[in-house]
């Protein structure tokens, strides 16, 4: 497990808002500062960039709080799927809602709400229906018409013109979205338009922590990002505009670099003159790159990440999420830095677990499951299914008894609590699976926790397991992937199944 402080967030913090700062100026006080990534919680940078802090963008925006308002983005079609974001294992239209209270809760305000490419989507009305009753602005935009080869119509009352205007107060107004395609580019455009025909001199920039563009093309922390994207098939190249302007190297990702052409023309079109970029490297303002303060430890913890997603995408190919396209993209990855899905630590310590409990259980009928976690101090924890609960529930109290110095003779669970959840479940519930998952794990281990020191002194060692990195040989039961994620861990399994039944719950 990689401990070692490679980022340093205060210089991050303060170059940065200077950046923004500065961009801002350039443009008369009035820069839509499109926002790409998570504002809350990026626990993908913290993996890849040790000792980033996954709120810092939140200390950025209360930075900048008395300058800027926040316009939130969301595609229609993205709320009509359920898409989910993995993180918290929500829906996209849900993590809006929770993005709007987590800005609130900062003093940060959310003047509206805009539904991209919306053609009145039965899922989308609803949500626009849930924040209008709740007080929220909501604003909905359909497709650009022209859009992306017709600039006399995308730039026009036909196209961006039909937009409602979003009348803001602050001179710095980010728009940031739940993913990417959520129409934060179109929304500033848009507003960039309505901007120039009222008067107003504006302009627009971008921030995004991911690629960096001042680290190689090849450098694991970029592949890393291309690895966390391979299911929407993004790719990163050496800016091409770039080096023709400036003969120097720089970083881009694909989407940028191939409507950059088209983007320099509206931008040319709304404000009548020259375009101030030369380069979709000039429109960027991060300055991620300049606070990592160890290269060769990032690059460690990013070819980390890149086993981590090809685990991820595998199981999501076994459970209809993805293409097969998207493992054997990660797979090239692996392969190109020399990588094998057992350098990360906590993989074959689960297979042998599961190994061991198949060889001491022979004969019995099921599938055994194997979990491994490893501690901050490097101790290896392993666990496996039994009768009485799930692989994921008998590694977690097998590392908290750990910590906690209680003996393995010492029950945690006394059997009148659990065989009372068992038989809720099965007697009044009417489910069929008897074992607990890990969230039933947790609320047992809780409530023996009234009555037994050990199990308290155990439910308090649970909050160091956050960061800890965790695999499974089998894909985790929804129970046990909601304990998992509330307790921290990095998880990834193997793409097998714990039941040869086709519905889990």
């Amino acid at each position: 497990m990689i401990r070692t402080i490679a980022f340093d967030n205060e210089k991050y913090l303060k170059e940065q808002t200077a950046e923004i700062l500065e961009r801002a100026a350039r443009f008369g006080n009035r820069l839509y500062l499109e926002f790409g990534g998570k504002l809350f919680y990026d626990y993908h940078a913290a993996r890849v960039l040790p000792g980033y802090d996954p709120n810092v963008k939140t200390r950025l925006l209360q930075e900048l709080k008395d300058k800027a308002d926040i316009l939130l983005c969301i595609y229609a079609g993205d709320i009509e799927r359920k898409k989910i974001r993995a993180d918290f294992g929500i829906t996209y239209d849900s993590d809006a809602m929770k993005l709007i209270d987590d800005l609130r809760a900062r003093g940060i305000s959310v003047p509206g709400v805009v539904i991209t490419r919306f053609d009145n989507q039965p899922s989308a009305i609803l949500f626009k229906n849930k924040l209008e009753r709740r007080g929220i602005r909501v604003y909905t935009h359909r497709m650009t018409r022209g859009y992306p080869t017709d600039i006399e119509v995308i730039v026009s009352d036909e196209g961006y013109g039909a937009n409602t205007y979003i009348e803001t107060e602050k001179p710095l107004v980010i728009v940031t979205g739940p993913g990417p395609g959520s129409g934060k580019l179109a929304t500033c455009l848009s507003q960039l338009y309505h901007d120039y025909r009222r008067g107003i001199q504006s302009g627009y920039a971008k921030f995004e922590t991911f690629p960096i563009w001042n680290l190689p093309l090849k450098h694991p922390v970029n592949v890393a990002y291309e690895a966390a994207t391979a299911d929407i098939r993004d790719f990163n190249l050496i800016d091409p505009f770039h080096l023709e302007a400036y003969q120097k190297t720089a970083v881009n990702y694909n989407r940028d670099v191939e409507i950059f052409p088209v983007l320099k023309r509206i931008l040319e079109k709304i404000t009548g003159g020259q375009s101030f970029y030369r380069s979709p490297t000039d429109m960027g303002v991060n300055r991620c790159g300049f606070a990592i303060t160890d290269d060769e430890v990032t690059r460690e913890a990013a070819k980390h990440e890149i086993i981590r997603r090809y685990f991820r995408y595998r199981c999501e190919y076994a459970m209809g999420f993805n293409e097969k396209e998207t493992v054997q993209r990660v797979e090239l990855f692996i392969k190109d830095f020399q990588l094998d899905p057992e350098y990360r630590s906590v993989v074959a310590p689960a297979r042998a677990a599961a190994g061991k409990a198949q060889e001491e259980k022979k004969g019995n009928e099921g599938i055994f499951c194997g979990a491994a976690m490893e501690l901050r101090d490097g101790t290896m924890i392993t666990g496996n299914n039994s009768p009485l609960m799930h692989a994921a529930s008998s590694l977690v109290i097998h590392a908290v008894k750990h910590l906690a110095g209680i003996p393995n003779k010492i029950k945690l669970l006394p059997s009148n609590i659990t065989d009372s959840v068992r038989n809720l479940k099965t007697e009044i519930l009417r489910e069929k699976s008897v074992s607990l998952d890990l969230n039933e794990t947790l609320i047992a281990l809780c409530i023996s926790a009234t009555t037994n020191p050990a199990a308290q002194l155990a439910v308090e060692k649970l909050r160091e397991l956050e960061g800890c990195e965790v695999h499974m040989t089998h894909i985790p039961t929804p129970g046990d992937e909601a304990g998992l994620r509330r307790v921290g861990v990095n998880l990834t399994s193997d793409p097998n199944f714990a039941s040869n039944n086709l519905f889990i719950c």
